[in-house]
């Protein structure tokens, strides 16, 4: 079958990309805003796009033109952190997928906890093993849409933090410890499954 998105509705748009580019990782995004108001929500449109030197990229959509509370302040202030998703903060990031007030801070609402990051304003959050501390060079509204599209932020990784727990000897993760959750569709999610190896030429 073939479809057209020009001449296809939305959702079933936002279903068959979804259901088709799985799994996809977490960008679990915190930012804050110019009163210092602490923002936490997870963005599956989200990977890394280049080590030299670092960046990554997420995107956020915008429903009935209007935006959400992560671009809002990172627009404001040019910073995000990137805190990446384990299978034991699956639930608590889910949580924050919860469309809520902006003067909610969904660290104190899902009781996680902000410790300070090193070079940007935004908090991390502790129980992440991985975070990324991370200053916007360039965004991108996405054109000719219908609802409101979306705003593409790609960010260069000013600082990296590891927890010695997910590293193995040469800067190699450890995924028995590290225990990722990735994007599926719907309401599914996916953990590291069988890994297999395929050597290069």
């Amino acid at each position: 079958m073939e479809f057209n998105p020009d001449t296809l509705e939305a959702s079933a748009i936002y279903k068959l990309l979804t259901g088709s580019v799985i799994p996809r990782p977490i960008g679990w995004i915190s930012t804050v805003d110019k009163n210092g108001i602490n923002n936490l929500a997870p963005f599956s449109y989200f990977n890394a796009v280049g080590e030299d030197p670092p960046h990554v990229m997420f995107s956020t959509v915008r429903g009935n033109n209007t935006n959400k509370d992560t671009l809002n302040n990172v627009l404001a202030n040019g910073q995000f952190v990137v805190n990446m998703v384990t299978e034991a903060l699956a639930e608590q990031m889910n949580a924050t997928a919860q469309p809520v007030a902006s003067e909610i801070d969904e660290f104190e609402l899902t009781g996680l906890t902000p410790i300070p990051s090193t070079l940007i304003k935004p908090m991390r959050v502790k129980e992440s093993p991985i975070t990324f501390e991370c200053e916007m060079v360039h965004h991108y509204f996405l054109e000719n849409h219908k609802n409101g599209g979306a705003c593409i932020i790609i960010g260069r990784v000013v600082m990296m933090h590891f927890d010695e727990s997910v590293l193995l000897d040469n800067y190699k993760i450890n995924m028995e410890n590290y225990k990722p959750v990735s994007r599926l569709a719907g309401s599914n999610y996916s953990k590291i499954g069988k890994i297999f190896s395929i050597k290069r030429s």
